[in-house]
């Protein structure tokens, strides 16, 4: 193979790396892998008793977020 095209598959595979370490990087930063807990509720609540506890404690956490916001909401004070 000649000197240029060992340069050139070079080039187009370190090109290629990069964009897919640049798409990585991105999905990290938007939260596109933030599914954490799905295979491991998935195993750990595999029982009736334990599906209405999952269900129970992700509703609290709604009711807390919320909570939050209306509190955030209620101080909220313009800028300025």
């Amino acid at each position: 193979m000649s000197e240029n095209i060992v340069i050139l598959m070079i080039g187009v595979s370190t090109f290629l790396g990069a964009l897919g370490l640049i798409a990585l990087l991105w999905g990290v930063k938007t939260g596109q892998f933030d599914d954490q807990s799905k295979f491991i509720d998935a195993a750990r609540y595999d029982g009736e008793e334990e599906l209405r506890d999952a269900v129970m404690m992700e509703n609290k956490k709604k009711a807390r977020l919320k909570k939050k916001e209306e509190e955030k909401e209620k101080n909220y004070m313009p800028p300025d």
